[in-house]
């Protein structure tokens, strides 16, 4: 009974912008893929037009698939090169730098200002005012160390 609906492939090429305007509109890459794979299956229509719709949307389904996997292959072996690597990983920047501590750290969990904010950090336990160097990231948290003060 499915076999015989009959999709042109301009439904495809339609489907390809809906597809394309929507990845503008949403902050993913997934559905551009599959923009993709609707253009290669407009093009498989156009040249075998007889084609049920079963293995219309098999192919659709296989193509967005592999082409899904073949994007986010070459995104991880070719990442996108910027001159700020940290801009989305807001604590990275931080690490390596000195803070004082605006809350006491105690059992382990305190706070400090940075900038106009306040970070929860992770740490030995020690006093407001405690000199602290941003050590790594976990998270949100910031985890210390105390600077040990030269005399």
């Amino acid at each position: 009974m499915m076999s015989s609906l009959y999709v042109n492939f301009w439904y495809w090429w339609i489907l390809a912008i809906l597809l394309s305007i929507i990845e503008l509109v949403v902050p993913t890459t997934l559905f551009i893929w599959s923009a993709a794979a609707a253009v290669v299956t407009g093009f498989v229509v156009l040249v075998f037009p007889q084609m049920g719709i079963e293995i219309q949307l098999i192919l659709f389904s296989l193509l967005s698939i592999f082409i899904v996997w073949l994007g986010r292959s070459l995104q991880a072996k070719y990442p996108t090169k910027t001159d700020q690597p940290l801009l989305n990983q807001r604590g990275s920047e931080y690490i390596g730098r000195i803070f004082s501590v605006t809350e006491a750290i105690n059992d382990g969990v305190g706070k400090v200002r940075i900038g106009d904010g306040y970070w929860r950090v992770e740490g030995s336990d020690c006093p407001v005012g405690t000199k602290v160097k941003v050590i790594s990231v976990d998270g949100v948290r910031l985890k210390v160390e105390p600077l040990v003060e030269e005399n």
